[in-house]
């Protein structure tokens, strides 16, 4: 079996399947053209928690962790099963490795999980867990989390990792998109260019060394994702950035793929739109 990729996904609004644009086309392509994997271990920023945290569901309801959007959003369901299994394999990696891990019977996917999923896989026929994120531990705490998660490549698992390139509310225009506003276009490319060439250092440090930094994220909820993205990726992988659109001027819905670097790769260049 092939190693198989690390994804992360910016999930935008939760109304991005009601108008589905080229993010939501780019998740259907995505879902299309990778391997098929046996589970989805999904690490979402809708998922706070003092230390790490599995869900053993073996059923995850559908979360609908948010408000004020139309009334067929929360008629949504995403049906996937649960991999208790999978939910023990992430404790043992994590806990192999010197960090904590918890674990709760009765955690659903929330917002950030299963909308991308329902787009790249809309049957919910892959079973999916959970895994909570420490909002107040940092990026380097997350990128040792992501480490501990690699073995899961080997073994047919998909890590979604799944957040926001940029997140400040005060940036977006509601309502309408548009032209990106300058330092949203300007935090995501000093990002990408900056995991093009894996400089781990700068990301850690992004809040003091990246052009707008800290106003991209005032808070780090929804870049956390990403480095623990990061961490399963093996130093020197270089990922793939997919640019499909700015969703309300502000959010970047960039998405990186990691993926094993063979003569024929999952996906060679971003789906057309």
């Amino acid at each position: 079996m092939n190693r198989h990729p690390v994804l992360f996904v910016s999930h935008g609004a939760p109304d991005v399947l009601l108008d589905p644009g080229a993010t939501v086309r780019l998740w259907q392509d995505l879902g299309a053209r990778l391997p098929r994997p046996r589970a989805i271990l999904a690490v979402s920023a809708h998922w706070a928690a003092r230390e790490p945290t599995v869900s053993t569901a073996g059923t995850p309801e559908t979360i609908h962790d948010f408000g004020g959007f139309p009334p067929a959003l929360y008629e949504m369901t995403y049906p996937a099963p649960g991999a208790p299994a999978l939910a023990g394999r992430v404790r043992e990696l994590i806990t192999g490795t010197g960090l904590p891990c918890a674990e709760t019977p009765d955690r659903g996917l929330d917002h950030g999980a299963w909308i991308p999923l329902k787009a790249m896989y809309p049957a919910a026929d892959i079973p999916v867990v959970q895994l909570a994120i420490q909002p107040f531990a940092g990026p380097d705490w997350h990128r040792r989390l992501g480490a501990a998660l690699r073995p899961l490549r080997d073994e047919g698992v998909l890590i979604l990792a799944s957040g926001a390139v940029t997140h400040n509310f005060g940036w977006l225009t509601w309502g309408r998109n548009g032209q990106p506003v300058p330092q949203a276009a300007a935090f995501a490319d000093w990002l990408g260019e900056a995991l093009a060439r894996d400089d781990r250092p700068a990301l850690v440090d992004y809040r003091r060394v990246a052009p707008h930094g800290a106003g991209a994220h005032p808070t780090e909820e929804h870049l956390l994702p990403l480095f623990a993205a990061l961490g399963a990726a093996e130093p020197g992988e270089q990922p793939l950035r997919l640019t499909p659109e700015y969703t309300y001027s502000g959010l970047a819905m960039d998405a990186y793929l990691w993926q094993d670097a063979s003569p024929t790769p999952y996906i060679s260049e971003p789906a057309q739109q």
